[in-house]
Formats: structure tokens, sequence, C-alpha cells
């Protein structure tokens, strides 16, 4: 059994009076990383001072850690702007047979979703979207939605390791054999899971993968990474440019992106995944499972639907509430310096490295003052919270 992390709050300039549990919205960054960024900047403003010649090093840094995280081998990994830039460029090469199924979940984030929309109605797919499972088992449904006798064969399945909106699990180890035995090509969107859990390419067996560094993995905005399977790795990129001609470019750097050696973000980069791959994700991903373990335990205290644990992810979870319930609570925690998102009716919280027990006993005290406040206060609304307290 993999040890958890020790906390890691020190590293990050988080007020003592601040509880923020939202890193799947976006995270703050450790120190060594805004270190990193601080001294990237000094290359634009003095940039007579540091050769032109250092820039293919910072690419290559940044992509061995995004490919170490993964484990995958660095040509098999691009740098590209976001998932969106990633998730057009593997919808630009791939080519599902004209009336199979484009297969993903219902409410999927758009950036997942828009390009495999224009590739559907470009190729005359079916898209197919699994409704939300009534016992929360996504893995199930989709499992059945994969075999379902008579439905057109899957061409391409558009996944991820966790719905982003409440952190139910996915299983993506269990539904990938089932979708190489149908012939679907797979795509996965890793941004609410690269830096959090364990990731392995060569288990998973991807078409194409993609994680921005913005969320779990500690770094930058408008910077992503997108691994390609060996067998994809001769197709066309969004953009040409002078990095990634197929005279210039191997592997999967061909889908390079235009000004791709930022002296900037690169950097930053490379420090928060190399945080993360000191401590070890397994380690990262248990610590985590123990926070959101104690948030379960208080918000099912205060009567709350928390989700079964065998069917979430170790680091976010999600408390559906009726109607507004979700955006109220939220705006009610954030005036008290607690911070989580309102998703799709969902309460979502998603501590990371920086969070501790203090933090969790912060938030389940504001809690419980917020949803007695929505009892009390909202006269129209204290039945559902009442009912879903008894249940």
């Amino acid at each position: 059994m993999t040890e958890p992390l020790p906390c890691q709050r020190p590293l990050f300039e988080i007020p003592d009076a601040v509880s923020y549990l939202d890193a799947a919205a976006w995270s703050p960054i450790p120190r060594p990383v805004r270190e990193a960024g601080e001294a990237g900047m000094l290359t634009k403003v003095r940039p007579w001072a540091h050769p032109r010649e250092r820039a293919a090093g910072w690419a290559e840094e940044a992509r061995a850690a995004a490919a170490a995280l993964i484990g995958a081998g660095p040509a098999d990994v691009a740098i590209v702007g976001s998932v969106s830039h990633a998730m057009a460029t593997a919808a630009r090469n791939l080519a599902p047979p004209p009336g199979s199924r484009v297969l993903r979940v219902a409410d999927e984030f758009p950036s997942h979703r828009y390009a495999w929309d224009r590739l559907a109605q470009a190729r005359g797919l079916v898209v197919e979207e699994v409704a939300r499972p009534e016992d929360g088992d996504w893995t199930a449904a989709l499992a059945r939605a994969i075999a379902r006798p008579g439905a057109p064969p899957v061409g391409v399945a558009t996944l991820t390791p966790l719905h982003w909106a409440d952190g139910a699990l996915i299983d993506l180890d269990r539904l990938a054999p089932a979708l190489r035995e149908a012939g679907a090509a797979l795509v996965v969107d890793a941004t609410q899971a690269a830096g959090a859990v364990p990731i392995d390419v060569a288990r998973l067996r991807p078409d194409f993968l993609a994680f921005p560094t913005y969320k779990w993995a500690l770094g930058p905005y408008s910077l992503a990474f997108l691994y390609a399977a060996a067998h994809r790795q001769d197709g066309v990129p969004l953009e040409e440019n002078s990095g990634n001609r197929p005279q210039a470019a191997a592997g999967a750097r061909r889908y390079d992106r235009g000004e791709r050696d930022d002296p900037v973000a690169l950097p930053m980069a490379a420090a928060g995944m190399g945080l993360i791959a000191g401590w070890g994700v397994a380690g990262v991903a248990a610590r985590l499972r123990a926070l959101t373990d104690l948030l379960a335990e208080g918000c099912a205290a205060l009567g709350l639907p928390v989700p079964p644990r065998a069917l979430r992810a170790p680091h976010i979870l999600g408390i559906h509430l009726p109607g507004d319930e979700a955006e109220r609570l939220a705006a009610f925690l954030r005036e008290r310096q607690v911070f989580a998102s309102a998703r799709l009716g969902r309460l979502r919280l998603s501590p990371h490295v920086w969070a501790d027990e203090a933090d969790i006993a912060r938030f389940l005290h504001a809690l419980r003052d917020g949803v007695a406040g929505g009892t009390e206060g909202r006269a129209g609304r204290s039945p559902a919270l009442t009912d879903r307290r008894a249940e």
C-alpha cells in the first residue's frame, strides 16, 4: 500500500485563513514553479544574456517531464497550446468509417466535444452520448454501450478517466480492451487526472491522450501536451512551422505548436511536473484520497448525498444538490475564504497537495453554516435538503 504524501503547503503561497479546494478549476503554483517563470521572464527582459540555443532545451525538458508523468517516451509527446488544440489535432488525424459511432459521456466538457461533433458531421458519424447512470457507475454504462447488440460499431471513443463535473470514476483500464476488440480508436482527455492519479499509456494504449498543466500538474496556463501512439505519429498538424516540418520533426513532435519555445511557460511546466515526479503520483493520489474521504465523511454527517467510494476518483468529490443549492453554497463558502466550484448542480471539492486536515475542518464548519442557512432562510428549498439528509 502506497504511503500518502505529506502535506506540501509550505511550497505554496496560500494564507492560513484560505482553504482552497478547487484544484479542478486551476491550481496555485508552488514557489519553485513561480521562480522558474520569473527566471524565464529575464530571457525577454535581457535577451542578449540568454543564448537562443537554450530554447530547444526548455522544450525537451518539459516534453520529457510530461512523458514521464504518463509513462510515455519523449518522442511520443507533442507540445501544444491547450487540450482543445490537442483534440482538434487528434480529430484531424482519425478517419472512423461513415456510420460508425463517436462514443462519449453526457455533459462532456466542450474542449473534448466540439472537435468530434465537427468530425461526425464531416464523415457521417453517429454521436452517442451515454446518459448519466442512475447508479453512478459510468464504467458499466459505457461497457454496455460499447457491446450493445445491433448498434453501429464504435469508430472512436472520446473518454476521460473521470467525469469533470463531479469526479465520478470512469475505469479506462476496463474499457480500453473492449474498445480495441471493437476496432475503435480511443482518445483520452486527462485534464482532470494527469498529476493527481497514475496514468500509464503503455497499459491503456490510447491513440491520443492530452492534458494541460494549469490544473493538477501545477503549471502555467496556455500549455498542454499531446501523446500520440506510434501508429498515429505521421499525421497532419494543425499548423505548419519550422520546428514540426517532416524533415525536422520525428515522432509526435510532428504535432508541436508554433512559437513552441516559450522561455516562461516551459520551465514552469517542467518545474511543476518535476515536483510531482519527485513525490510520486501514487503518493499524491493516496494523500488526496485521504482528504476526499474526510470530506465525504463530513458531508454525509450533514445529510448530504455522497457518492459510493468505489465510484469516485481519489481527488474529486462531487455533492449533487437540488436546484441552485450548489451555486448558493459555493458563493457562501467563498465569502468565508473557502473555495470550491459549482458544476452541473454539484458542489465540486478538489483538494491538492497543499490542503490539510485544517482545510477540511474549516470547509465542513462553513458548509454546516451554509446548509443550515439554506434550510432556515429558503423555505421553498428546505424540503429537498431535508429529504436528502434523511436518506
